[in-house]
């Protein structure tokens, strides 16, 4: 059976354009530039996932030598026994945006032991939704310092890791 002269052309066409240029050479993974992403220690820099706003909460607790817990809106701290050398009233505030983020003063608090923060993301959606999320330290304005080494509890929409300082922290993708 002949083929038809435009496949024959075609054909020619497809096989001329891969062997033109550079030698062939073995494929490599590609990702994106990070120029279109920021970077985070030379690695492509996280995105921050985008969710629905939560309402601005606040919530309070004085927590001391014996720990303790602190919620607020979908967000969990927990202080274990020996962290801090003495009281401190520790404030929790879901900072209402297109992100989820949580701030917590007094800004700069440094545990002893570190404490573990759980953030909930039942609010968000996005193509973020199907890869692991984690916890992410940042300024003020969203600005990613830090990737914490966080556990996707994607059954449960809920993410947590374990925090040594105070700051803003927010969740990524």
């Amino acid at each position: 059976m002949r083929r038809p002269r435009f496949l024959n052309t075609i054909l020619g066409v497809v096989i001329a354009a891969g062997c033109a240029g550079e030698p062939a050479t073995p494929l490599e993974p590609q990702t994106p530039h990070a120029s279109l992403l920021g970077e985070v220690t030379g690695a492509v820099a996280p995105l921050l996932l985008k969710c629905s706003e939560l309402p601005a909460a606040s919530a309070a607790k004085s927590i001391g030598k014996d720990g303790g817990v602190v919620s607020v809106g979908p967000y969990t701290l927990v202080v274990p026994k020996g962290a801090l050398k003495s009281q401190v009233t520790i404030t929790a505030e879901v900072v209402s945006d297109k992100v989820n983020s949580v701030r917590f003063t007094p800004e700069g608090l440094q545990f002893a032991t570190g404490a573990t923060l759980t953030m909930g993301y039942a609010n968000c959606s996005g193509a973020g939704m199907l890869l692991p999320k984690k916890i992410v330290y940042t300024t003020e304005g969203l600005k990613l310092l830090e990737v914490l080494n966080s556990l996707d509890l994607f059954s449960q929409k809920k993410v947590t890791t374990t925090i040594n300082h105070f700051s803003r922290y927010a969740i990524a993708y």
